[in-house]
């Protein structure tokens, strides 16, 4: 099951080019177009759903993360990676297709380190603007 207007499902079913890094009959990995990291990859289930929490059958969740192992080792990402899943309007999810951020190459900031904004617990220790 696929969304015509999806352009995850679009690059799942080849309709749209993506610089792929592994794909099989469940799903597709490829390099974000605007990399946060020397590595960034997706990895999306070629059927759509909207977020983790669309009722993914947890064989797909499963093959996903097994996929995520298989890129890391392939990337090189022997010091360390972060996964990500953004998940609704608050999560600023931009493409309403469930995927699976790999972000590595370099150090990153721990999450608590970052200015979350007026909605983080820890607004109080941040610095004023």
């Amino acid at each position: 099951m696929t969304d015509p207007t999806c352009i995850f499902c679009k690059i799942g079913t080849g309709e749209v080019p993506a610089d792929k890094v592994y794909e099989d009959d469940l799903c597709v990995a490829f390099r974000d177009m605007e990399p946060l990291m020397p590595t960034h990859v997706l990895v999306i289930p070629k059927d759509h759903y909207r977020d983790v929490t669309d009722d993914v059958p947890p064989e797909t969740l499963g093959h996903c993360l097994a996929v995520v192992r298989d890129i890391t080792k392939r990337e090189g990402l022997t010091g360390g990676f972060r996964l990500m899943v953004n998940t609704g309007d608050d999560a600023s999810q931009s493409v309403r297709h469930f995927h699976i951020h790999i972000l590595g190459g370099g150090r990153m900031p721990r999450p608590n380190d970052q200015d979350w904004g007026e909605f983080a617990t820890n607004a109080h220790k941040l610095s004023p603007r």
